[in-house]
């Protein structure tokens, strides 16, 4: 059993990003919502890190408070995002402009919405460029081509003077991505940005964020509702529910060796291809984070919760060095409670075939 305060900590110095005890809520004529109460995790150099949860959780409040970007009415309560020896929490806005879309780059959900309807593509690129590394007219302009062919935009000169409108789904994505690369930046944070996507686009576009990754040693912050998604992605996973991490562990312990009933019914949520299994849905609905439940919050939605689930907050158990989930259900004395049918089943193929899919 762990105190949450310190699950996270590490001693290693390629830690890039520190973010401990992070407690943000938002002012509302309902009163207080505590949108995040509380998460601590760390992002090395060259790793990508997924964020995973319902809607509601929590996950893009934590990165919009990284990326300074909160709106007016929220109250970062309490912790610290350290990044460069400095408290994120605490800088101005003006430290802010050094490293928003400079160190730290922003992939956006929906590129549509992300992108001036009534500008030029390429203008839209140029302009980052020149806020961000300081170029010239030509100098930019250059840089902007080869971030287009970078992301993978074929004929780019003739594209470079095209509008949104005039691209895919997909292709406007990347302009996103472009964009988000302008500042060369360390840190790339990518919120939902396959949402809004087909299946077949959805990969290719995780493809070139692994690919670009790889290439420019990135590190990677990637959040999403979908587990499938970051399968063969992300080196670790943070599984957040009502404003808290539940579990946290490598892919391959979150895949492999799920602990916690949260994300055992996100992947069970997962659709499943290889089987004609009825697609299964989260029972119930996230609580009223004015008044968070006392106690686990996932426990009303959990069939398999104990008493004590409902009167005191189960704290971090160990189960590796890398691996902790928040569940009374692995404490020595909790009744052994198995994975439903259809996890095992998925875990099984998902192990005969070697490598983690959705």
């Amino acid at each position: 059993m762990q105190d949450r305060r310190h699950v996270h900590e590490t001693r290693q110095d390629d830690t890039i990003l520190r973010v401990r005890d992070l407690k943000v809520s938002f002012r509302s004529y309902g009163g207080l919502v505590q949108a995040v109460r509380g998460i601590s995790f760390d992002l090395k150099r060259g790793e990508t890190v997924a964020v995973v949860g319902e809607s509601g959780s929590g996950k893009s409040v934590s990165i919009k408070t990284i990326m300074g970007i909160l709106p007016s009415n929220a109250i970062i309560e309490s912790g610290e995002i350290m990044y460069d020896g400095k408290d994120l929490t605490k800088v101005s806005e003006d430290d802010f402009h050094e490293i928003r879309g400079k160190r730290i780059g922003l992939i956006f959900q929906d590129p549509l919405s992300a992108l001036n309807p009534i500008m030029k593509i390429g203008k839209q690129i140029t302009e980052a460029l020149v806020l961000a590394q300081k170029m010239n007219p030509k100098e930019a302009r250059g840089q902007a081509l080869e971030l287009m062919n970078a992301v993978g935009i074929s004929d780019a000169e003739r594209r470079f003077d095209q509008y949104p409108f005039q691209f895919s789904g997909g292709m406007r994505q990347r302009i996103v991505i472009a964009i988000a690369l302008a500042g060369d930046p360390e840190i790339l944070i990518c919120d939902e940005p396959t949402t809004a996507l087909d299946v077949t686009v959805q990969a290719r576009i995780l493809e070139l964020i692994n690919s670009i990754k790889k290439s420019r040693n990135l590190s990677v912050i990637f959040i999403t509702h979908d587990l499938g998604v970051v399968a063969n992605m992300a080196d670790r996973v943070n599984v957040m529910y009502a404003g808290k991490i539940v579990e946290t562990g490598t892919s391959e312990e979150i895949f492999f060796d799920p602990a916690h009933p949260y994300t055992w019914a996100l992947l069970s949520s997962m659709p499943d291809l290889e089987t004609k299994e009825r697609l299964l849905a989260i029972p119930g609905t996230p609580p009223n984070m004015i008044f968070p439940p006392k106690g686990d919050a996932f426990a009303p939605r959990n069939k398999n919760a104990l008493k004590i689930d409902l009167e005191m907050e189960p704290p971090f158990f160990k189960l590796s060095e890398t691996h902790y989930a928040a569940t009374w259900l692995l404490h020595p004395k909790a009744p052994k409670v198995e994975l439903p049918e259809v996890l095992k089943a998925r875990i099984a193929r998902m192990k005969g075939g070697g490598e983690l899919h959705a």
